[in-house]
């Protein structure tokens, strides 16, 4: 059967229509933000490629408007499966800017509500994290850290070990302290800034660090660092990661 979908957000941030504009059309800018890596061939017959460990998703530009108007579609499926976005900006007095976005697309099968939720959701965190990019980090550029644990076979256990190991509570809220201890890193401090079932946000004075119920079975590490870091923080990550009992 399938399911044709659409989810829109909007909300007004404290940056320029000249720095969404970047967060948004560009493959830094969309780094420092979003899942994965992406490229921008920017214009109106540009495209955008973004990857996440072996799948690569290719989609074409189909609005162009600089410092207006960005959106973009996947190459559809063999089955009919898409996605795409579409970003309106729109400033405001004192620096501010309206940001609204649309996602859209199509889930085939008969079993599409479960892709669903788990897509509504992280769009959810996805959005939440362009927001607090623009409104703490705009103008940066965030290297992504992308990690993948082992499988979990108890989710409510494994969310509850992940919530102890970040020092929270089993229900843990936006506004709460966390302090996470990654042997080889330093101390990773800062209050979490986005919660649902599936997925938790840590804002830092230095990054944004997201914990995902990932779709394929294990808990995925999408992280965003503002500061100098080695080539070994993804590692460590991992290996923090391999360490929690799920």
């Amino acid at each position: 059967m399938g399911h044709q979908w659409e989810q829109r957000d909007e909300a007004t941030v404290g940056a320029s229509v000249e720095e969404v504009w970047e967060a948004i059309a560009t493959g830094p800018g969309i780094d420092s933000w979003f899942m994965g890596r992406s490229e921008v061939d920017p214009g109106p017959d540009g495209a955008v490629r973004t990857s996440m460990g072996s799948f690569t998703m290719d989609s074409a530009i189909t609005g162009w408007e600089p410092l207006h108007r960005f959106a973009h579609r996947s190459t559809d499926g063999p089955d009919g499966r898409f996605i795409a976005y579409e970003y309106l900006i729109e400033g405001r007095d004192q620096g501010s800017t309206v940001l609204r976005m649309v996602a859209s697309g199509f889930l085939p099968g008969d079993d599409w509500e479960t892709e669903f939720e788990a897509m509504s959701l992280g769009g959810a965190m996805y959005f939440a994290t362009l927001v607090a990019y623009l409104n703490h980090f705009a103008g940066l550029t965030g290297q992504p850290i992308n990690v993948s644990g082992p499988p979990v076979t108890d989710w409510p256990t494994a969310w509850a070990e992940l919530h102890q190991a970040l020092g929270l509570s089993a229900s843990p809220r936006v506004g709460d302290p966390a302090r996470a201890t990654v042997p080889g890193l330093p101390a990773v401090e800062g209050v979490v800034d986005f919660v649902n079932p599936q997925a938790i946000g840590i804002r830092a004075p230095d990054a944004l660090y997201r914990f995902i119920r990932g779709y394929f079975g294990s808990i995925v590490l999408g992280h965003h660092i503002f500061k100098p870091h080695n080539t070994d923080t993804a590692q460590a990550w991992r290996t923090w990661l391999d360490g929690l009992p799920v």
